[in-house]
């Protein structure tokens, strides 16, 4: 085991990645790759100037992207709207700001492959395949939900799909992603989970835990840190000590930082891992550098005294992962901005039709309510 634990000095070197990390200042089209491969030479930029033969040839995906990325952004627009209006019972955590994250990730995963989410999931879920109808009637505690309404906001799951679900609990997935990898190896399969969890969450004793098993097993796994920089309403730099990735190295796991904000960079170094975690070669970390424009929940509202305004201005007007990648897309040729304009429209007027429907749908009737709870209770529709 302590074999399999240990990464060879010199195939760290041999598996240098190439991404592109997003200067603030700097636009898409003048790109430098910026990934640090944490323990390879941290800060040891390489470049990657990308060809316009390969531009042209993923033109289909860097789109999709582009369309998943708005769909997130719609569909929290329209959740923050719900709760404002009173029509959504309880809070929610808008994911706002970091859809790049989710959308790089989940574009080089397969609907075979798993998922575990966070409290702040919804941009999770939209990305690896869930429709606005089903999400919305979650949300609302409606019977169409994905969770029949019962799991809501925090607890939404899209089996159909590999989301296994999001949790309420602070790095309460890392054990059931680990436990998903496990299950592929021993069942011989190629799946691979992908374990999302915020930098609040590496406080919690559980990491440590699993990394050491999925570290001895060489599991399947990746754990995605989403490092937004604030632990709900403190700063990530006043609760963690320390580089976050380093307390994956001390486990043997190859950890990487990207930025969060730059979609390509995600998706290129999430496919380059998706496919070594594949052929044995897991697990992996990623720290992913990103920013929540939204409060904590919906109902942080005021929040300048822990979090200034201009702070907040700065990311939304320079670092939009939305607006600059479209801003690439238009400049590459790979589609013009009446195109993209269309494309908005689009998927604003779907999430409008998704709401609607949902505060139309009907609630789960009271004979439900044990169900899918106690396993000798049977039921119609179970």
């Amino acid at each position: 085991f302590l074999d399999a634990a240990v990464v060879d000095i010199e195939d760290r070197h041999r598996h240098r990645l190439r991404s592109h990390q997003l200067v603030p200042g700097s636009g898409f089209a003048d790109r430098q790759s910026l990934l640090t491969r944490a323990g390879a030479g941290r800060g040891d930029w390489e470049d990657n100037r990308m060809a316009k033969s390969k531009t042209k040839g993923n033109a289909d995906a860097y789109i999709r992207m582009y369309r998943q990325m708005q769909r997130i952004r719609n569909f929290e627009d329209q959740a923050n709207q719900l709760y404002l209006s009173a029509k959504m019972p309880g809070l929610t955590h808008m994911y706002s700001g970091e859809e790049a994250v989710a959308v790089g990730i989940c574009e080089a995963l397969t609907d075979n492959d798993r998922i575990t989410s966070t409290h702040r999931g919804h941009g999770h879920c939209v990305a690896k395949g869930a429709e606005f109808k089903e999400m919305f009637c979650e949300l609302l505690g409606k019977e169409e939900g994905y969770c029949r309404g019962k799991g809501g906001s925090m607890h939404i799951a899209d089996q159909s799909h590999g989301n296994l679900g999001a949790n309420a609990i602070v790095g309460g997935s890392m054990g059931i992603a680990t436990g998903s990898a496990l299950r592929a190896k021993l069942l011989g399969s190629d799946d691979v989970t992908v374990c999302f969890f915020g930098d609040g969450a590496t406080a919690q004793g559980l990491m440590y835990e699993v990394m050491n098993m999925a570290a001895l097993w060489r599991l399947p796994v990746i754990y995605a840190c989403e490092n937004n920089g604030y632990s709900e309403y403190t700063k990530t730099e006043e609760i963690a000590a320390g580089s976050i990735t380093a307390r994956a190295e001390a486990f043997g796991i190859e950890a990487f930082q990207v930025d969060g904000q730059d979609v390509l960079a995600v998706n290129e170094l999430a496919t380059k891992l998706v496919d070594r975690a594949r052929k044995g070669e897991g697990p992996f970390f990623i720290e992913l550098k990103t920013y929540r424009y939204h409060g904590h929940h919906v109902g942080d509202i005021n929040r300048e005294y822990y979090r200034a305004k201009d702070e907040e201005r700065d990311w939304k007007e320079n670092r939009d992962p939305i607006i600059r990648f479209r801003s690439w897309l238009v400049g590459e040729g790979l589609i013009t901005e009446d195109e993209i304009e269309a494309m908005n429209e689009e998927i604003k007027a779907d999430a409008t039709a998704a709401v609607e429907y949902a505060l139309a749908a009907r609630y789960p009737d009271e004979s439900e309510v044990d169900m899918h709870v106690f396993t000798d209770v049977k039921h119609a529709l179970a």
